[in-house]
């Protein structure tokens, strides 16, 4: 069983067990809540009941005469009432009154007139002077015809004379404690069915972080002497990385959606234009000439298409990395020295010469990191600024060391950055005009500098040089940390 697998159980037999218990406890505890509340009512219309016949006392003597006619009256109302989709037609209360001696005075069902109460809970308790209250069936051995009934004292000159009991039997409001317990089983079944498809995307973005336990036990292996510091940085960098690999799954990335809008966008322009070409040549008066510029126009315009997707399927590649699978020591002189040489031959039929300006201690321009990605990053600047230039001018990339940060300097001699541009320039798919073409590009480069950067502990900036300098033009700034 894979480790995913493994995870993805673990999770769901831990929720199972949690959430059986809580239904279990809710269940158990609907009818015990239900009884309760209804004791609690019965509570006070005994109270009632029994203060409207102390009005009535005389001598001593307990007159039930108006019980038996409002009882009477209020069987035979009729009405219906929807108690949270429970339908309510009749009134299901019913009453007994006994005196002193527990004998019944009065039953509003007209079953136990006479007959000898003293023994039932609700009467001896509340004719001793406490609480009498009690749960009996009305058929013997079937649980389902329970009643509850509820004793209130009737007193005489401060002495009790009688008990006035009102009883309500538990069917009556058992359908309530039904409907309860299916809307509970409900919401646990859906809660269930969330969270199982949340435990599923979790166990999936759960096992990165063991692969980066192991990525770093294999980091600690390979050093050849122990830096605390440095291992420290390490270990808070991938647990950095894990938390936010599992930030991105649970918030769904919605980057996905705004590349396929933004590259939709991008994509039109081109197409319409290959579209246009298309139709174009399909006159058959157009002389060789025309045909041969249309042609040249669908290529150029396929080729900046295929460029878009190609450049926008790395940038997604890279980002969805959060650590670098491969660190090693990466010496910024070979870096530089490499982009350098490329980047000369790209400025070469523009007369830009490309200016390499390093420090004399080769040895010193270490940092950790993977070397390909850091000369994608230098080559992009250095292709930007190329882009930028004059002909004729000149594209400097510098280095500089401090104790802790080794930057990278590219600087142009062109335009600058429009000051409405200046917080736009890292967004994806933004772009300004060559001053020598006058076309944009994918508007990726430099969100792929930024990413990189990212990756390496790093940040990268972009702003017009100093008014003081005498070239002007615009300056990156790639800082990364050394090793």
């Amino acid at each position: 069983m894979t480790r995913r697998n493994r995870i993805f159980i673990a999770i769901l037999l831990i929720y199972a067990a949690g959430i059986a218990f809580l239904l279990y406890r809710v269940v158990a505890d609907l009818d015990p809540r239900y009884r309760e509340s209804a004791e609690d009512a019965l509570v006070e219309t005994s109270q009632l009941l029994a203060s409207l016949i102390e009005q009535d006392v005389r001598g001593g003597a307990i007159d039930t005469l108006r019980l038996d006619a409002a009882f009477r009256s209020l069987y035979g109302r009729r009405f219906a009432a929807q108690i949270y989709g429970v339908s309510k037609t009749r009134v299901e209360l019913r009453a007994y009154v006994t005196d002193r001696a527990g004998l019944v005075l009065y039953d509003s069902l007209g079953r136990s007139a006479g007959a000898d109460f003293s023994r039932w809970r609700d009467v001896s308790r509340t004719l001793r002077g406490g609480y009498g209250a009690r749960s009996t069936p009305d058929v013997e051995g079937d649980a389902r015809t329970s009643v509850m009934y509820v004793g209130a004292p009737i007193r005489w000159n401060n002495e009790v004379i009688g008990v006035a009991t009102v009883g309500k039997p538990a069917q009556s409001f058992g359908q309530y404690v039904q409907a309860a317990r299916e809307k509970t089983l409900y919401v646990g079944l859906l809660s269930a069915t969330g969270v199982l498809l949340l435990a599923l995307i979790v166990s999936v973005w759960l096992v990165r972080p063991f692969g980066l336990v192991s990525d770093y036990i294999r980091y600690v292996r390979s050093q050849r002497s122990l830096n605390l510091p440095r291992l420290g940085r390490r270990a808070l960098g991938m647990l950095g990385a894990a938390y936010e690999e599992m930030r991105d799954a649970l918030a769904g990335r919605n980057y996905v959606a705004d590349y396929v809008q933004t590259l939709t966008h991008e994509v039109k322009s081109p197409l319409s234009a290959i579209r246009g070409a298309a139709e174009l040549l399909q006159e058959p008066t157009m002389d060789a000439a025309q045909r041969q510029r249309f042609l040249a126009n669908i290529t150029r315009e396929a080729g900046r298409i295929q460029e878009l997707v190609d450049r926008m399927m790395e940038l997604t590649a890279l980002e969805t990395r959060r650590t670098l699978e491969h660190v090693a020591p990466v010496d910024l002189q070979g870096v530089l020295q490499d982009a350098q040489g490329t980047a000369q031959d790209a400025a070469a039929p523009r007369g830009i010469r490309v200016v390499l300006d390093t420090p004399a201690d080769t040895d010193a321009a270490l940092v950790e990191g993977d070397a390909f990605l850091l000369r994608r990053a230098v080559g992009n600047l250095l292709d930007n600024a190329i882009d930028f230039s004059p002909a004729g001018g000149e594209v400097r990339l510098s280095l500089e060391l401090t104790a802790r940060i080794a930057r990278i300097r590219v600087q142009d001699q062109g335009p600058g950055i429009p000051e409405y541009a200046q917080d736009k320039v890292f967004e994806k798919f933004y772009s300004l005009a060559r001053p020598h073409s006058r076309k944009k590009s994918t508007g990726l480069g430099l969100a792929f500098v930024k990413e990189i950067a990212g990756l390496h502990h790093g940040r990268v900036e972009l702003a017009n040089v100093t008014a003081g300098a005498p070239a002007g033009g615009a300056l990156a700034t790639l800082s990364l940390p050394r090793a």
